[in-house]
């Protein structure tokens, strides 16, 4: 479901936002970086997480994500400098199992793993 130009934006820096909502429509962003994703070998991708406690509400309300995430070091349609994507999918919180201690190895700071199992993925620009 991931497309190879996703990897290559993950290879640059830049701002990756999560989107998550309650029990209201009111939207709540929340944002880290390109260089914290870790996609599985099935494409489910984790996120350490230190703070994201109201994305932890949510998540645990709703079970959703939205995501957007991009670099101007890509290349997008038609060879524009810069590319983005978004993305829907089912969202957890780990604290505990094998990709929760993988991820603490590799980033000692997290007290939580947001993982998000892609839905929907779409390059936008």
């Amino acid at each position: 479901m991931l497309p190879k130009k996703f990897f290559d934006v993950l290879n640059h820096e830049g701002v990756v936002t999560v989107i998550s909502w309650g029990d209201t429509e009111e939207p709540h962003f929340a944002n880290t970086w390109n260089s914290y994703l870790v996609i599985t070998e099935d494409e489910r991708i984790l996120i350490p997480a230190y703070g994201f406690r109201v994305t932890e509400r949510n998540v645990n309300r709703v079970g959703k994500i939205k995501m957007s995430l991009g670099s101007k070091e890509v290349k997008g349609y038609k060879d524009y400098q810069g590319t983005g994507f978004y993305l829907e999918g089912t969202a957890r919180f780990l604290s505990e199992g094998p990709d929760y201690d993988r991820m603490k190895e590799k980033y000692d700071f997290l007290t939580r793993v947001l993982e998000i199992t892609p839905t929907f993925v779409q390059q936008k620009i």
